[in-house]
């Protein structure tokens, strides 16, 4: 069975058999081939220009001063508070303390119910009420 790829958002490709997509006629094909091609064509131009933009923002950073590692430390500072107010960080470590907590209670419920004061609560059916 023949198939397709098509490009997912992480810039890999999936492969899907073309009875899953639309029959495409050859002209249609050639046409979104040639579109494609285009676009491509489009992105890595708009990846020199940014280059080009980038290294001149460099430049004019150093002529007034900033430092690479000033600039670093804060890019670096503002990442890391995103991540820390993402939704995705807090359940994370919401989850995290919970499976914690979760822990901790099981060993420690265990370790009463091991214990011989809640041994003596539970009794021992055939030797009767210790009360």
């Amino acid at each position: 069975m023949p198939h397709a790829r098509t490009e997912t958002s992480v810039g890999t490709y999936e492969s899907h058999s073309t009875s899953e997509l639309e029959d495409l006629t050859e002209p249609e094909q050639r046409e979104l081939k040639a579109k494609l091609t285009k676009l491509e064509a489009e992105i890595v131009t708009l990846r020199h220009i940014l280059a080009a933009k980038d290294r001149r923002c460099g430049k004019l950073k150093r002529k007034l001063g900033f430092t690479a590692l000033v600039g670093l430390r804060q890019n670096l500072s503002k990442s890391w508070l995103d991540v820390q107010v993402s939704n995705t960080y807090v359940e994370q470590k919401v989850s995290a303390a919970l499976s914690t907590m979760g822990t901790a209670l099981c060993r420690k419920l265990g370790g009463i119910k091991k214990s011989a004061t809640f041994r003596s609560f539970e009794g021992n059916p055939k030797e009767g009420s210790r009360i």
